[in-house]
């Protein structure tokens, strides 16, 4: 259980290294977006951006689904799932620091 949560996040994090993918992220985070349009908003090409958004797929953060009358449109819309993990693991670090820095000011004020 905890290397498959530990390999969920290895894959979030590489997806979300790269600037652009990032950039694409923000972009949908207004609503569900066609890849065409992503690509314009990136100032990318349509193959260069593909490449992105199957890193971004692969690493579970968008899915793609067949949008209006034309089944060659895709729409991608982003998916809770894996930032919900990040989340968690992000307030497990802040814990953890949280913790230290308590611990540290106890023995600050006992003159420790």
């Amino acid at each position: 259980m905890i290397n498959n949560h530990v390999n969920e996040l290895d894959g979030t994090l590489a997806a979300l290294a790269d600037p652009t993918r990032r950039k694409v992220i923000e972009l949908l985070r207004d609503g569900p977006r066609p890849a065409g349009e992503l690509a314009q908003a990136v100032q990318m090409s349509a193959p260069a951006l593909s490449r992105h958004l199957r890193v971004l797929r692969a690493g579970g953060l968008v899915e793609a689904a067949a949008g209006g009358d034309d089944a060659r449109l895709r729409l991608y819309t982003l998916r809770r799932e894996p930032f919900t993990a990040l989340q968690s693991w992000l307030d497990q670090v802040q814990a953890f620091w949280a913790e230290q820095l308590g611990s540290f000011k106890d023995h600050v004020e006992r003159g420790g």
